[in-house]
Formats: structure tokens, sequence, C-alpha cells
């Protein structure tokens, strides 16, 4: 099997510790390198004297500095869980924007996922990984990104799977790897719900939904419809918590998706930050 590559970003938060913990859990038996990242920014004093400069200097320092020795810490933890001697573990401390540092190195190292905490609680921490993770799934559309609420306790097993979709895509083989690739490794079961009318599909929804059973040859697969809720992202958690089997939610981000259209809702951000369940976006390479 081929080693997955792996960005875990952290802010040393609980919740960023939380993603970290489920990857290692959820990846435990599969050959990895993950990229423990950290990024930085310096604000602007807009102070534009020597004196300035030089204070700039010594805080970037400090920071950077920080940062490597937390860094070091967290490296240190997770050596402490992980047993997989196929496990690699590469500590990245990167000036700039944490969209900025991810997407170069997704970009450099060839990387298959993201993982990252999010939350929808009030704490200013929580927000800035929600907010952040939603600004990596908008920003970085070349490379699937896994969120991971920040009370979500894994099993380590991954049985069921839900792919909302409204069927507006003929979707190719390369797209839905992330997720096959999970559901095969698992054993998992990949509920392909429609969220939306259960009326009629139009002749484009029945070939994309055809394209999908050729595609889906290798795995344990069901054809699921749900009226529509009050809102699709309503729809999606009722089905999570009325399933408590589900183990992960998948969605396509295109960037007019069938949902959007239809509801004038943004359907992926919401999820995103009202999920109970890992949620994985897969891009369309459009």
């Amino acid at each position: 099997m081929k080693k997955k590559r792996i960005i875990l970003p952290t802010d040393f938060s609980n919740n960023s510790w939380n993603a970290i913990v489920y990857a290692l859990t959820v990846f435990k038996d599969v050959p990895c390198d993950f990229f423990i990242l950290n990024s930085y920014e310096i604000g602007a004093s807009g102070l534009s004297t020597k004196m300035a400069g030089a204070n700039e200097t010594r805080l970037y320092n400090l920071i950077k500095e920080q940062s490597d020795r937390e860094l070091k810490r967290e490296l240190e933890k997770i050596q402490g869980i992980s047993k997989n001697p196929n496990h690699e573990f590469i500590i990245r401390s990167v000036a700039g924007t944490l969209v900025n540092a991810v997407g170069k190195t997704v970009y450099n190292e060839e990387i298959d996922y993201i993982i990252m905490g999010t939350k929808g609680s009030s704490g200013l921490k929580e927000v800035f990984m929600g907010s952040n993770t939603y600004k990596l799934i908008k920003e970085i559309d070349f490379c699937p990104v896994i969120a991971v609420p920040d009370d979500y306790q894994p099993d380590g097993k991954i049985d069921s799977i839900l792919l909302a979709t409204g069927y507006e895509h003929l979707f190719e083989n390369y797209e839905l790897k992330p997720v096959l690739n999970i559901a095969e490794h698992f054993n998992a079961k990949l509920w392909i719900t429609h969220v939306g009318s259960l009326d009629e599909l139009t002749s484009t929804q029945e070939a994309s939904k055809l394209a999908l059973e050729k595609r889906l040859k290798s795995i344990n697969y069901e054809f699921v419809e749900v009226e529509k809720e009050t809102s699709v992202n309503q729809t999606i958690q009722k089905v999570v918590d009325t399933d408590r089997a589900i183990d992960m939610v998948v969605m396509i981000n295109q960037d007019h998706t069938f949902f959007e259209r239809l509801t004038r809702e943004p359907v992926i951000k919401k999820v995103t930050f009202n999920t109970t369940v890992p949620f994985l976006v897969i891009h369309l390479f459009e």
C-alpha cells in the first residue's frame, strides 16, 4: 500500500490535538508521512522607524522560537501514542498565513489529506479553528480536507460513510478516490444520500447516478433518498443523528453546487461548523 501523506495543522489547542489523535487512530494501520504544521504571522506595527524594524525582527524570532518549541513538544506527545513504525513525522514551522503554509506544503509534498479540527463553540480559539478550517476548504481546492469536531472520539473503525449528493455531476474516478480509498481500507459501507425533492430525477441526475454505480463496483454501497428538511445542512445532521452508526460525512465541493443553487445555502460552510462526525470535503477539478 502506497504511503499516505497527511498534513495535520496545529495551533497547539485541544481542538487541533483532538484532530491529530483522530488521524493517528484512524490511520493506525496505514503507512503514513504526517506533516505537523504550525503557521505564525507577525502583525505589522505600522511604525516605519529603524527601532520598529529591530523590534519586529526580535518579535519575529521570539514567535518563531516558540513555534519550534511547541512543535517539538507536540511531536513528543505524538510519539507517545503512535505505535506504527511505518508512521513518520515531519514538523514544519512556517511564517505566513495558514492557507499559504498549507497550500505550499500540499503542492510541494504531494499531500493526500489535510486533517484538522473544527468547532462551532464560542471559545475564541475554537472559532478560530472552525473558520480556519472553512477557509482551507474554500481556498485549497486541490486537496481533500477532513474536518474533525473537537468532541469526536474515534474508535479506529470507519464502518459507514454518508456521501451527500444532488447527482449534479458525472463523477470521475480520481474525484471519488479520496472517499473510495477510505471505504476500501475500512471495508466501510457507503450510503449515497440524495437530499432533495423525491420527485423524478432529471436526465442529467439519472446519468450521474448510473455513472456513480459503475464507479462503485469495488465497494459495498446503497442509495438513499432523503426528503429535504428546512435546510440541506439540517437534513444531513438529522440523518447522522438518527443513524448513530455514520462515521463520516462526505461532500463534493463544486463552485456552484446543485445544493447551493437549489437552496441559496452555503451548505459546505454550514456542515463544516455543525457536523457531529468527521466531514470529508473533496474538490472537483473543474
